[in-house]
C-alpha cells in the first residue's frame, strides 16, 4: 500500500511537473527561469529534509538496509525515515531528478518490514528476513515485478539460497503485488511495441536468430564496459561533493535541481526516473539519431542526481539508460545485416538488462526484472549471453558493484561520524 501509494504519488506530481514546464513555455525566457528555480528548489527541499531529519533516507536505500542486515547501522526512527523517503522521494523525482522509484520502495519496505517485526518481539534471524522481505517487495511494486524483487532478496542481500529469506522475500512479494494491482493494475510498466503490436499481447519479437548472436555479445561487451565507467562516475559524483563540504547541501542539491530544469525545459523526456524514455525506445519513437545525446544526457544527469543525496533509487535510471544503448546498437546493425530481420526493440530489451547486470551485478535479478516489465519473454537467451558478457567485461576491467562501493562508503561515513562523536564527548585535551 505504501509503495503503490508512492508510484501513484509519483506519476500525479510527474503530469504536474510536464504541465507546468508545456504552460511556461507559453512565457518565454521567464518560463525558462521559474522552471529551473522551481527544479532547484524541490530538490534543495529534498536535500534539507533528509539533512535536518534523517540521513539515512537519502540515496538508494539498498546500501542502507545491507548494513541494517548486519547490524552496523546505528538505531534510528524508523517512522522519520519513512515519511522523509515517502516526501523527500515525490520531491526530488518528481522535480525530474534522474532517479528511480525503487530506491524509496527498497527502504520504505524494509523500514515497514522493522516496524513489523518490533511490534512483535521477533528475533534477530527473523528480523533478518523480515527486513530483506520488505526491500524485495518494495522492489516488486515499483516495477510490477514480483519475481524479480524475491529474487533480488536472495542475490544482493543473501547472496544464499537461505531458506528463511525465500520463504519470506516469495511471501512479501507475492503479497505486495496482490494489493499493488489494486490499485496500479496487472499489466506489465513497459509495453514493447513493434510495427504497431504490442509484444506483451502478441509476442510480435521475433526469436534470435543463432546467427544474431554474436551481435548480443557486442551489446553485452558495451554494456559492460558503459557500465563500468558509469560507476566511477557515481562515485566521483559524490567524491565531487564531499570534496564540497563547506558549500551547504541545500547548495549542492540545488544547484543539481538548476541543471534538470534546464534540460527539462529543452527535453521533458530526458528528466525524471527514465520510464518515459524507455517506452519511448521500445515503441520505436525515439529519432535514432537523438538516441546518442539522450544517452550523454542521461549518463551524467543519473551520476549529478544520485550525488544530490536526496531520496532516489539507480535501477529506473539503469534500464533507461541500457534500452537507449541497446536500440542505438540495434539500429545500427539492422542497417548491417539487413538478412537477419533484427528488430531494435529486441537489443533495447536485452540492453536493459546487461547494463542493469554491468552495474549491480545481479544478473538473475536483471533478466526476470526486464522480462516481467516487458513480457518480452522472447528475448531470454539473447539476455543470458549479453548480460555474461557485460559480466565478464566489468570483472575483466576490476570494477566493483555499485552497491558493494557505496556500502563500503557508507561505512566509512558512519565511523567517520562516530569518531567526531566521541572526539566531541572527550573535549579538548
Amino acid at each position: 500500500m505504501i509503495v503503490a501509494t508512492f508510484r501513484l504519488s509519483l506519476d500525479y506530481v510527474a503530469r504536474l511537473r510536464n504541465t507546468a514546464i508545456d504552460q511556461a513555455h507559453l512565457i518565454g525566457p521567464g518560463g525558462l527561469l521559474l522552471t529551473v528555480v522551481g527544479c532547484a528548489a524541490a530538490v534543495a527541499a529534498a536535500a534539507w529534509l533528509v539533512r535536518r531529519f534523517s540521513t539515512y533516507a537519502s540515496g538508494s536505500g539498498v546500501p542502507e538496509v545491507e548494513i541494517a542486515l548486519t547490524g552496523e547501522l546505528p538505531p534510528a526512527p524508523l517512522r522519520r525515515i519513512l515519511l522523509i523517503k515517502f516526501v523527500g522521494g515525490i520531491l526530488s523525482i518528481g522535480a525530474g531528478a534522474a532517479l528511480g522509484p525503487e530506491g524509496p520502495g527498497v527502504q520504505m519496505g524494509a523500514v515497514g518490514a522493522r516496524l513489523l517485526a518490533t511490534t512483535f518481539r521477533r528475533s534477530w534471524p527473523d528480523v533478518q528476513a523480515l527486513v530483506a522481505a520488505g526491500a524485495g517487495a518494495g522492489i516488486a511494486v515499483a516495477f510490477n515485478a514480483p519475481i524479480a524483487g524475491a529474487v533480488f532478496v536472495l542475490e544482493e542481500f543473501s547472496r544464499r539460497v537461505d531458506v528463511r529469506f525465500a520463504i519470506a522475500g516469495l511471501g512479501a512479494s507475492s503479497t505486495a503485488i496482490l494489493i499493488s494491482r489494486m490499485l496500479l493494475g496487472d499489466a506489465p510498466d513497459l509495453h514493447v511495441v513493434v510495427a504497431g503490436h504490442v509484444a506483451s499481447t502478441t509476442g510480435v519479437l521475433p526469436y534470435a536468430a543463432a546467427a544474431a548472436w554474436p551481435l548480443y555479445l557486442a551489446l553485452g561487451a558495451l554494456a559492460g564496459a558503459a557500465a563500468a565507467l558509469y560507476n566511477r562516475l557515481i562515485i566521483g559524483a559524490l567524491d565531487l561533493a564531499s570534496a564540497l563540504d563547506k558549500w551547504p547541501i541545500e547548495l549542492k542539491a540545488a544547484i543539481v535541481g538548476a541543471i534538470i530544469g534546464l534540460v527539462g525545459w529543452f527535453a521533458p523526456d530526458l528528466i525524471g526516473d527514465g520510464n518515459n524514455l524507455s517506452q519511448r525506445v521500445l515503441e520505436s519513437a525515439a529519432v535514432v539519431g537523438g538516441l546518442p545525446l539522450a544517452f550523454a544526457v542521461r549518463f551524467g544527469l543519473g551520476a549529478a542526481s544520485y550525488a544530490a543525496r536526496t531520496p532516489g533509487g539507480l535501477f529506473a535510471p539503469l534500464l533507461a539508460l541500457g534500452a537507449v544503448l541497446g536500440s542505438l546498437l540495434g539500429s545500427s546493425f539492422q542497417a548491417a545485416f539487413p538478412a537477419l530481420a533484427i528488430e531494435p526493440q529486441a537489443f533495447a530489451v536485452v540492453g536493459m538488462a546487461a547494463f542493469f547486470t554491468g552495474v549491480v551485478r545481479a544478473p538473475v535479478t536483471g533478466i526476470v526484472l526486464v522480462i516481467e516489465m516487458t513480457a518480452a519473454f522472447t528475448t531470454l537467451l539473447p539476455m543470458l549471453v549479453a548480460c555474461f558478457m557485460a559480466l565478464l567485461v566489468t570483472n575483466l576491467f576490476g570494477n566493483p558493484a555499485i552497491y558493494d562501493s557505496l556500502r563500503a562508503r557508507l561505512v566509512k561515513e558512519l565511523n567517520s561520524a562516530e569518531q567526531r562523536a566521541a572526539g566531541l564527548s572527550r573535549g579538548p585535551s
